[in-house]
C-alpha cells in the first residue's frame, strides 16, 4: 500500500505510483486522476475528480476521454502532447496551467500530463486552486 502522505501532485516519478495504485488509494487523493489507454478510453477516474467535475465515475469509465469526457482538452496543449509522446515512444511528464470550461464556468487548474512507453495507461492529474 502506498503512503498517501508521500503521494503528492508534484512528486517526482509519480507515474509508477499512480499506475500501480488501487482504486481506494486513488480515491484518497486530494487531486483528480484520469487514467486512459492509448486509444483514449478512460479506465481510472477517482472520486475527487468525479465530485468536482460533477460526473459519475461509473459513467466515465469506458468513455473516450478527448471526445466524450473532456473535449476541452482535445487540443495541442493536452491531447497532442500525449499523441506526440506515443509516436516518439518517449515519456511525458509535464505540468501546465489550464482552464477547464466544459459543463462548468471556467476553472483554473494545473494539469500534470503523465505517460510512459512502458505502461498501458496514461494519466492526467488535475489540481484545482484552493
Amino acid at each position: 500500500m502506498l503512503e498517501m502522505a508521500n503521494f503528492q501532485f508534484n512528486q517526482a516519478a509519480l507515474i509508477s505510483s499512480i499506475a500501480h495504485a488501487s482504486t481506494e488509494e486513488l480515491d484518497a487523493l486530494d487531486f483528480g486522476v484520469i487514467g486512459f489507454d492509448r486509444a483514449g478510453v478512460v479506465h481510472r477516474y477517482n472520486v475527487y475528480e468525479a465530485k468536482l467535475a460533477g460526473l459519475r465515475a461509473d459513467n466515465i469509465r469506458g468513455a473516450l476521454l478527448f471526445i466524450n469526457v473532456a473535449p476541452c482538452m482535445n487540443n495541442f496543449m493536452v491531447a497532442r502532447r500525449f499523441e506526440d509522446a506515443q509516436k516518439k515512444h518517449t515519456p511525458l511528464d509535464m505540468v501546465i496551467d489550464y482552464v477547464l470550461t466544459l459543463r462548468m464556468r471556467p476553472v483554473q487548474v494545473k494539469l500534470r500530463l503523465l505517460s510512459s512507453p512502458d505502461l498501458d495507461l496514461q494519466f492526467i492529474l488535475v489540481q484545482r486552486a484552493l
